[in-house]
């Protein structure tokens, strides 16, 4: 193979010298480069439908890249400073399971912080493993949970010796980030793996002044939302290796739930994007970096809101902070977070990432312009006027500490019954309930229900949070543990 060259995109090339080949497909899909389906191709554009295409020798084959993919993993690995990188089109939840997946088995132990991504957690009902939860400390004037502290981790792995990875977010969905270079150096000194769901740290390999990559921490895997901050399409994300980890079995865990129809839309996205930030990633993010302290300078002077930022360090709960995660506290002006988030949308048609009870999130990255930002400061300057209000009697917690009774497998698996949500105080629950996005659950299965949580999912209903997860879209039952 030809020395490796960030300039390459190996898929998108090969895909240029295919469209050129006029082959006839009598394979699938079915649309057959869009002649069956009109309507489609006219939607997504000739070229689009034209490359969505199966797996073939020109072009490779994701379960068993042996070509083109190989080479765009390759290059990949070397952009992301990893040893080896998986090409990953069921978004990061897929990578972010991998990823448990290749660390663990039933039983085993894993220790993780509770304000994981609903993934991880589907993940251990997959697998069996037992979290070790690090409950992490609240920044009570923001209501949001903060990093893993070192010493938090230390008493987990001291009261677990068994427990085979630790987990990290790096950052969150707020921008905090935990020491990850000391939590891998007391990881690997008790011989256990470190994993790190970096669905938003993807900037972390290309930008300067920005908290350290997981790679570049030492960490064994690593999960990156290339569709997030990277630019690639929606669904396509990278799952990255160190050097002690055994490249193959990863694949084989992969291609347990990973489909066998890939597709080469996705594929060719992560490519073109990859060399994009491998080539321009630095002056890139730095653009990024500005504009989110320009707004966030704005929105501190409008009164009222909150867009935090490096004040928050404090070198252990919050070890650093990426700037580029435009976070604002609501709460000052009497409006929860969902409130402005429905606010933006309905009345300035603005889109913004997230609302939670007390804060919201505009995800800044490389393809938002100078106006786009100055229109969403206008609109919260006129929100603040039009709809400020008295703040006395707002829930201001974020994160609530649970009780987890059972493993998720087995709460997930056991007998259930459904009971009225005011009915399930007490109870064992066996499934999740979580504020869609971020995707955090308030209740994952085999945890406590306790009124405090009711009393969150009410207010957060109330407030008009998109709740998911369980059987009962309405959430006016539970499913809980029988017996339990």
């Amino acid at each position: 193979m030809a020395a490796l060259s960030q300039t390459r995109a190996p898929i998108f090339e090969a895909l240029e010298r295919f469209r050129k080949m006029r082959v006839v497909p009598f394979d699938v899909p079915g649309h057959k480069r869009g002649r069956g389906n009109p309507e489609l191709t006219d939607f997504l554009g000739k070229q689009c439908v034209g490359i969505d295409v199966n797996s073939m020798k020109p072009l490779d084959n994701l379960c068993h890249p042996v070509s083109v993919i190989r080479e765009a993993e390759e290059l990949a690995a070397a952009a992301f400073h990893a040893s080896s990188a998986f090409l990953m089109v069921g978004g990061t939840t897929s990578a972010v399971q991998s990823m448990v997946l290749s660390a663990c088995k039933q039983g085993d132990k894993i220790i993780l912080p509770r304000n994981v991504h609903r993934s991880v957690i589907n993940a251990l009902v997959l697998c069996g493993a037992e979290p070790v939860y690090v409950n992490p400390d609240v920044e009570t004037n923001l209501g949001i949970a903060l990093g893993m502290k070192v010493s938090q981790v230390e008493r987990a792995i001291r009261e677990n010796p068994d427990a085979v990875a630790i987990l990290v977010n790096n950052p969150t969905y707020y921008g905090i980030c935990s020491d990850l270079p000391s939590i891998v150096a007391l990881a690997h000194r008790h011989h256990m793996l470190v994993l790190a769901d970096e669905a938003h740290g993807t900037h972390f390999y290309f930008g300067d002044h920005l908290p350290v990559s997981a790679m570049d921490a030492g960490a064994d895997l690593a999960s990156v939302s290339m569709h997030k901050s990277g630019g690639s399409l929606t669904q396509s994300s990278f799952l990255l290796a160190g050097p002690g980890v055994n490249p193959g079995y990863v694949r084989q865990i992969i291609n347990l739930t990973q489909t066998t129809s890939a597709s080469y839309l996705l594929l060719s996205s992560l490519d073109i994007s990859r060399r994009n930030l491998a080539l321009r990633g630095r002056e890139i993010f730095q653009y990024v970096v500005d504009l989110a302290q320009y707004a966030r300078g704005e929105i501190n002077s409008i009164g009222g809101y909150y867009a935090y930022s490096h004040e928050l360090v404090n070198h252990d709960s919050i070890f650093a902070f990426d700037v580029t995660k435009l976070a604002i506290h609501t709460l000052d002006i009497g409006l929860a977070g969902i409130e402005v988030y429905d606010l933006l949308r309905d009345e300035y048609d603005i889109q913004i990432e997230f609302g939670d009870i007390g804060n919201v999130l505009a995800y800044l990255s490389i393809g938002d312009r100078r106006q786009d930002v100055e229109r969403l400061i206008s609109a919260l300057a006129e929100i603040r006027r039009r709809y400020q209000r008295d703040k006395t009697g707002m829930l201001t917690q974020e994160y609530i500490e649970p009780k987890v009774i059972a493993t998720p497998q087995r709460a997930f698996y056991a007998e259930k019954e459904s009971l009225p949500l005011r009915h399930t105080a007490g109870r064992v629950c066996s499934e999740f309930v979580m504020c869609y996005p971020p995707g955090i659950p308030i209740l994952a299965p085999g945890e406590q229900i306790t009124v405090e949580i009711l009393d969150y999912i009410e207010y957060a209903k109330e407030k008009g949070c998109s709740m998911t997860g369980p059987e009962d879209p309405t959430i006016q039952q539970l499913n809980v543990l029988k017996g339990e």
